[in-house]
C-alpha cells in the first residue's frame, strides 16, 4: 500500500498593516507642493535673519559716514540709509526681530487659546459661563486702540513685554473654536472611561482632549505666526512696536516709505521679505490643514487608494 503525499496549502499571506496617521501625514505633506516650497522658503529666511549677521562686517547700528545713502554695493549688499547704516545689517537685524516676536506670539496665544477653550468645553456650567463672557468681553474691545494705549508705557520693559501684549489679544477667536470641540469630544467614550477611572479633570483635558483637537492647534499657531508678524509690522510702523535702536521689518518699512520713490532699496528689500514670508506660512498652514485634517478634499485620493488596496488584498 503506497501512500500518497499531498502538498499542504501554503498559509496565506497576511495582508499589510495600514499605515500609522504619522506615515500617512507625512506622506500627504511630501505630496504637497506647497508645504515643501513654503517650508524651504521659511528655512531660507531664517538662516537669513540668523546667520545673516554673521556674514557682513557692518553691525545695524554702526553708521558708515563716508556711504551716505549708497545704492546697493559690493562694500554695501542692500545700500545705506540716511545716516550711513548698512541697510542689509538693517533688514536682517529686523526680520530676526519680527521672526522672534511672530513665534512667541503665536506659541504663547495657542497655550492660552488650548487652555481656557479646552476648559470651558469641557468643565460646562458657571466655568464655561466665565470664560466665554471674558472671551466675549475682549473680542468687543479694539484691540489695536487698547494696543496703541498701552504700548507707549511700557517703554522701559523692551520687547518682551510687546509680546505679552500682542499675544493677550490674540487667542480668543481659537479659544471659541476649541470649545466647540472640547464639547464633543467630553461626551466620547474613552473619556468618560478616564471619568469612570478616577482620573483627574486637568489631566483629562492634557492627555485625551487636547491631543484629539492638536491637529487644529498645529494649523492654527502655523497660520498665526504670519498673523503675528504682520501686527508687529503694523504697530512698529506706527510707531508703537518695537523702540529704536532696535529694528524690526515695521521700523524699517516706516522710515523707507517716504524715500521709496528716489531709495527704493530703503524699502523694498524689508517689504519683499515681508511679503515672502507670509506667502510661505500661507502656503504652510494650507497644506497642514489638508495633510492633518481628513475630511478635506486633498484626502480623498489618499483615502481612495488605500480602500482598492484593502479590497484588492482580500480578493
Amino acid at each position: 500500500m503506497t501512500a500518497v503525499l499531498t502538498e499542504a496549502p501554503l498559509p496565506a499571506a497576511p495582508a499589510p498593516a495600514p499605515a500609522g496617521r504619522l506615515k500617512i501625514v507625512l506622506r500627504r505633506l511630501l505630496a504637497a507642493k506647497g508645504v515643501l516650497v513654503g517650508s524651504v522658503i521659511v528655512l531660507l529666511l531664517f538662516l537669513l535673519a540668523f546667520g545673516g549677521p554673521l556674514v557682513t562686517k557692518w553691525d545695524y547700528a554702526t553708521p558708515d559716514y563716508l556711504a551716505l545713502r549708497r545704492p546697493p554695493s559690493a562694500e554695501h549688499w542692500f545700500g545705506t540709509n540716511g545716516l550711513g547704516q548698512d541697510v542689509f545689517a538693517q533688514t536682517v537685524r529686523g526680520l530676526q526681530k519680527s521672526l522672534i516676536i511672530g513665534l512667541l506670539v503665536a506659541v504663547f496665544s495657542t497655550v492660552v487659546a488650548s487652555l481656557v477653550g479646552a476648559c470651558a468645553g469641557y468643565f460646562g456650567g458657571w466655568a464655561d459661563r466665565v470664560l466665554t463672557f471674558l472671551v466675549d468681553l475682549l473680542l468687543v474691545f479694539p484691540s489695536f486702540l487698547i494696543i496703541t494705549i498701552i504700548s507707549p508705557k511700557l517703554k522701559g520693559a523692551g520687547w518682551v513685554a510687546f509680546v505679552f501684549l500682542l499675544a493677550a489679544f490674540n487667542w480668543m477667536i481659537t479659544a471659541r473654536v476649541i470649545r466647540s470641540m472640547t464639547r464633543s469630544l467630553r461626551e466620547r467614550e474613552f473619556v468618560r472611561a478616564a471619568q469612570f477611572m478616577g482620573v483627574h479633570s486637568l489631566r483629562i483635558i492634557v492627555r485625551h482632549i487636547l491631543p484629539n483637537v492638536a491637529s487644529f492647534l498645529i494649523t492654527d499657531a502655523t497660520v498665526a505666526v504670519g498673523g503675528a508678524v504682520m501686527s508687529e509690522t503694523a504697530l512698529s510702523y506706527f510707531g508703537f512696536g518695537v523702540r529704536s535702536p532696535d529694528v524690526s521689518l515695521g521700523t524699517l518699512l516706516a522710515a523707507g516709505t517716504d524715500q521709496a520713490p528716489v531709495f527704493p532699496w530703503l524699502f523694498y528689500f524689508a517689504a519683499g521679505l515681508l511679503v515672502l514670508f507670509v506667502l510661505a506660512i500661507n502656503l504652510i498652514g494650507d497644506g497642514l490643514r489638508d495633510a492633518l485634517d481628513p475630511t478635506t478634499e486633498a484626502a480623498r485620493p489618499a483615502r481612495t487608494a488605500r480602500t482598492a488596496r484593502t479590497i484588492r488584498s482580500k480578493k
